[in-house]
């Protein structure tokens, strides 16, 4: 037996063919892609992209629906993707998830995808603490390191922000953030993944795209709304289709964009004769007429009305056929709109009804339809599937949206003709809203919250009913919210500014629209920084809130590296709310950065007293005391933190770093054995642990834990000086010579790798250029004791007595205890002939 429910159709695939049916216009528009469909890539008469392009109204969007059909018809796989996405990865997942429904799964690509999400969480982390600098990090190295993530785009809302910073800058900051991310993440490829994710996922894409075309002989990637994609899609797709960089595309591939705008001709001009120009204008009077005729509206004064109302536009004339007026005597007021006719012409109240109300959210699905629509549970379903037949009805599968010249229509009815009913209609919906939001915060905390999808769009929805209900009351919460969306990420930030600019437009409140406005413009301008610095101006928040700002600013300006100006929002935040412990971490933070460790103690004192049970003001307090030889306390704060959090493989290093000053070898292994099993990949505590090997006569083990850390950053300037130590002190100067000039090649005011390379010239018996690099290394270090012994050896060596006592003085002098520069002294006395 057959199964017939196998057998029918979906109510979605029913819908579209009958819209289909009624598709009338456009006709040359689709003869000349169903044309070029039928040539092969190699003709010279097939193009390869359409750019479909015209002002709101004029159909753009079901024209690219009616191509994605004709497409399909001709075998072809296809995507969709509109302005739902917000980046170029964002567009790769939506191609990915489309083909893998009609059969072929891209798997590569979603590993990689979803790797991307968790480890950039990673990679963020990477700059908030302390665990990369193996010495503590000074504030150059650390606005050099931010300057590359800004650059990169990984420091939320500070892309524009980053373009006040000088070009070399960037550059050196994205060689020393790769270095540091090598430390953090667990290969190589993730740290490629994280730093170049277009440039890892686009060649990814490429090959699953090329094996996809193996199945089907066309696939047609259709690109919607590019006046909204376009910004952040044009130049990846120009990348894509006009160069090989990241490999190449299937000659099957057709690319349809849709935007209000024709494409750039700068930029595509040269791709000229591979590319079809689609300007669309309104209906012409013979296309409108046939549309009309199709519906069965022939009637000579309804036919020239609906001309007037509509103006041609297609998207409005289709409106209006949909209920097939007939009688002139329908037409009433000329003055009426063509959504108002639409209306008056719908014959059944409850529809009537239902299609107003399903105006005021800005998108819905069958349970938002339930809220919105006051009708009996049975008439539901019917009701929602006529809706979705509507000319003016988007259909987005799970989500449906009006068409925004349709739904601005009846916003403004609705609002004009009561404005207490709109305030009633828009307050229930984000009370139901507002329950759903409830329930997805059940056992989350509330930074939690943030990082979770569907909470922040229900939280989005709710706020745009709340603005347009009672802007007044509802606008500070909203800018509050604001806050937290800037210290999520850009794409959240831009989603909330763009939430004020709908809700200020749709409920005609110039407050809101004019914050939507400020917000967006200064997102785009200066980031985040800029962003909230407008917003301390101007909302008048009260005092935890902008205290909790000037905290979320501080961090931006942080991982920018702008340490002073950061320093100072977190002062101002300290002040407006003493209780808020995230200030003073922050601004220990910042001033550990800042060399001034003993402040950043203090602050830490602060913070742990709000909260105890930090454990990572806990493990970062242990470091500053490390810093500053505090051993006891770095102890007690350690062993605390890996109490609260045993997991965490900084404070294990840190610990055993501690045990290392102290001499107690054991406890220093066994700690740094402890961290690299939490992270085999952490190269600080590699190095560490060399030294520990080195101190327990293990050559061997010192090597090969060096080895490791330089494969996992070979630009790390320390880790290539300890290796270029190792090698040294094991006879392999040669080698170890190696690694110094690269450290100096990286950078050439590391006076570490100047000492060193001094000793194994001098090693060498290249006394003369040793002390060339041992002057170096002491003028940019005056006190570095070690330098000054290895300079007073040189000098004994070429007979310079006077100089080399005079060097080897100095370190006894400047270190007393050190029995190293006491043994130097008193060699030289004794070759001086001196007592």
């Amino acid at each position: 037996m057959v199964d017939m429910a196998r057998t029918r159709l979906s109510m979605q695939e029913l819908i579209r063919q009958r819209r289909r049916a009624g598709f009338v216009g456009r006709g040359e528009e689709r003869a000349a892609f169903r044309r070029n469909l039928d040539l092969p890539p190699e003709d010279e008469r097939h193009r390869f992209l359409f750019h479909v392009h015209g002002n709101a109204g004029v159909g753009k969007t079901f024209l690219v629906r009616e191509l994605e059909q004709v497409a399909r018809e001709k075998g072809a796989l296809t995507a969709y993707v509109d302005e739902s996405v917000g980046s170029v990865l964002e567009a790769m997942a939506a191609v990915s998830r489309q083909l893998g429904a009609q059969g072929c799964r891209f798997k590569e690509l979603e590993r990689l995808l979803a790797a991307h999400r968790e480890r950039r969480h990673e990679a963020e982390a990477a700059v908030a603490g302390l665990e990369e600098e193996p010495e503590g990090p000074s504030a150059g190295s650390m606005v050099v390191a931010r300057a590359g993530l800004a650059g990169l785009g990984m420091v939320p809302g500070a892309g524009a922000f980053a373009g006040v910073l000088d070009a070399a800058q960037l550059a050196q900051g994205a060689d020393r953030l790769r270095a540091r991310l090598s430390a953090r993440l667990r290969s190589q490829e993730d740290v490629h993944l994280v730093m170049q994710p277009e440039s890892v996922l686009t060649p990814v894409l490429l090959n699953e795209l090329t094996d996809a075309a193996a199945t089907a002989p066309w696939i047609v990637l259709f690109f919607d709304t590019y006046e909204r994609t376009g910004p952040f899609l044009d130049g990846w797709l120009h990348e894509t289709m006009t160069g090989d960089r990241h490999g190449t595309l299937p000659a099957t591939v057709v690319v349809v964009t849709a935007g209000q705008r024709p494409f750039d001709t700068a930029r595509w001009g040269a791709f000229a004769d591979f590319m079809t120009d689609v300007p669309l204008g309104p209906f012409t009077e013979a296309e409108a007429r046939g549309l009309l005729a199709g519906k069965g509206v022939v009637a000579e004064p309804v036919v020239e009305e609906v001309l007037r109302l509509t103006g041609g536009l297609p998207v409005l004339v289709s409106t209006l056929a949909e209920q097939r007026p007939t009688d002139p005597d329908d037409i009433g007021d000329p003055s009426a709109t063509a959504v108002e006719r639409f209306l008056r012409w719908e014959q059944d109240p409850v529809r009537r009804s239902a299609a107003l109300a399903c105006a005021l959210p800005r998108q819905l699905d069958m349970d938002v339809f339930r809220t919105a629509v006051d009708c009996p549970d049975s008439e539901a379903e019917p009701l929602f599937a006529w809706l979705r037949s509507l000319p003016f009805v988007v259909d987005r599968g799970d989500r449906l949206h009006y068409h925004d010249l349709v739904r601005e229509a009846m916003l403004r009815m609705q609002r004009g003709r009561s404005p207490r009913g709109w305030a009633q209609q828009h307050s229930g919906l984000a009370r139901k809203f507002g329950e759903w939001r409830a329930e997805c915060e059940v056992g989350c905390g509330e930074r939690e919250l943030w990082t979770d999808e569907r909470w922040r769009e229900l939280r989005l929805a709710e706020s745009y009913h709340l603005l347009c209900a009672r802007a007044r009351v509802a606008l500070p919460e909203v800018l509050r919210d604001f806050t937290d969306a800037c210290d999520t990420d850009d794409a959240t930030a831009a989603r909330w500014a763009r939430v004020l600019l709908d809700a200020g437009r749709d409920g005609d409140t110039e407050a809101v629209s004019r914050w939507g406005s400020e917000l967006s413009r200064a997102l785009t301008e200066g980031g985040v920084p800029a962003a909230l610095d407008r917003l301390l101006s101007r909302a008048g928040l009260d005092a935890p809130a902008q205290a909790h700002a000037g905290v979320v600013r501080g961090t931006a300006l942080r991982r920018l590296g702008a340490l002073e100006e950061a320093l100072r929002e977190y002062d101002q935040a300290v002040a407006l709310d003493t209780g808020l412990a995230r200030a003073y971490r922050g601004r220990s933070y910042v001033r550990g950065e800042l060399g001034d460790y003993e402040a950043a103690v203090d602050d830490l004192d602060h913070a742990l007293a709000l909260e105890p049970d930090s454990p990572s003001a806990h493990s970062v307090r242990g470091e500053y005391h490390r810093v500053l030889n505090h051993a006891d306390q770095a102890l007690r704060d350690l062993d605390r933190g890996i109490e609260l959090d045993p997991a965490h493989h900084f404070a294990w290093a840190s610990r055993g770093a501690v045990h290392l000053s102290r001499g107690d070898l054991p406890a220093a292994r066994a700690d740094l054995d402890r961290s690299l099993d939490l992270n085999p990949d952490y190269t600080w505590a590699l190095v560490r642990r060399a030294r520990v090997w080195r101190g327990l006569g293990d050559p061997a083990r010192q090597l090969a834990d060096l080895h490791r850390a330089v494969a996992l950053q070979p630009d790390s300037p320390w880790g290539r000086c300890e290796r270029g130590d190792a090698l040294r002190n094991a006879g392999r100067v040669e080698e170890a010579l190696r690694d110094y000039d690269h450290v100096l090649a990286l950078d050439p005011d590391y006076a570490s790798a100047h000492a060193s390379r001094g000793a194994a010239l001098a090693a060498l018996g290249r006394h003369e250029e040793a002390l060339t690099a041992l002057d170096r290394a002491l003028h940019l270090n005056p006190a570095y004791t070690w330098a000054l012994c290895r300079r007073a050896e040189t000098h004994l060596a070429l007979g310079s007595f006077d100089l080399a006592l005079a060097d080897a003085e100095r370190a006894c002098e400047s270190h007393p205890d050190d029995e190293h520069a006491r043994a130097v002294r008193d060699r030289v006395r004794e070759a001086a002939g001196q007592p």
